[in-house]
């Protein structure tokens, strides 16, 4: 056997309790966890049993019902801080690119708004005139938008009555100018999961945004690609929209956001 890939088969076997604990809402019976993990009630039970001394599962006297630990808690907590949720979507963006075809940005909130703080450029861009650093708009963008409906109405109120005005003066009939308007398009990009704008912010311009959330909940990245009407796919589960929507899920769980 190659040595570099041997491992020991009792600790995968086992690992698959902590798994089922994970998936599970609640504490569990020993029955019900040990058919969520695919082994006997006695087995289970011996792996259990180490568990609780190691501090990773504790047992209700009570109701006999077993849940994670504080040493499961521990190492949770240890993991957490130690990711960096744009060092992962840097990582995952060139294969991601590969599956959409079109640019994509990265942009997290700063002390002006939604700013780029990575770009990929696809072979088939457009020309953006963005450039890193960049404080995207909160109604015009479909990164704005995204932000501004899932952050605090505090942390938004300024940039968005700013953006109000000048939308009102410009007469833009492209773009909310009411407090209500603005918020049925942040409403609809809460229920679509994402946000999206056509010709808003460049003309001829389509771009989707996707939100990443950390294990609290919490608004930490937009993803964002953009392309040409001429080749991008504007439609909601379409080509570009689905598989950067699964890749900011998948990005959002390995932040520990339960989805």
């Amino acid at each position: 056997m190659d040595k570099t890939r041997a491992g020991i088969q009792s600790v995968e076997v086992g690992f698959a309790l902590l798994e089922a604990l994970t998936r599970s809402a609640g504490p569990l019976m020993l029955r019900d966890l040990a058919a969520d993990a695919g082994m006997s009630a006695a087995k289970a039970h011996r792996y259990l049993v180490s568990f609780q001394r190691l501090g990773l599962v504790v047992q209700d006297p009570r109701s006999t019902r077993y849940d994670l630990g504080p040493a499961a808690l521990k190492l949770g907590l240890a993991a957490l801080s130690r990711l960096d949720a744009v060092r992962l979507a840097r990582e995952r963006m060139p294969a991601l690119m590969d599956r959409i075809g079109h640019t994509l940005a990265l942009a997290v909130w700063g002390n002006r708004g939604p700013t780029l703080v990575h770009w990929e450029e696809s072979p088939q861009s457009v020309t953006a005139n963005l450039r890193l650093g960049d404080v995207m708009p909160l109604l015009s963008s479909a990164t704005g938008r995204c932000f501004a409906a899932h952050l605090a109405p505090e942390a938004i109120a300024p940039l968005l009555q700013d953006e109000l005005a000048r939308a009102q003066k410009l007469k833009r009939t492209d773009l909310p100018r009411t407090a209500a308007e603005v918020e049925a398009v942040l409403q609809e990009v809460r229920t679509r999961g994402m946000a999206r704008v056509v010709d808003t912010v460049l003309p001829g311009i389509v771009a989707f945004c996707a939100p990443v959330f950390d294990a609290d909940g919490h608004l930490v990245l937009g993803i964002t690609t953009l392309g040409s009407v001429a080749s991008f796919d504007p439609a909601w589960d379409g080509a570009v929209e689905q598989p950067l929507r699964e890749a900011a899920r998948q990005l959002s769980a390995d932040l520990g956001h339960p989805g």
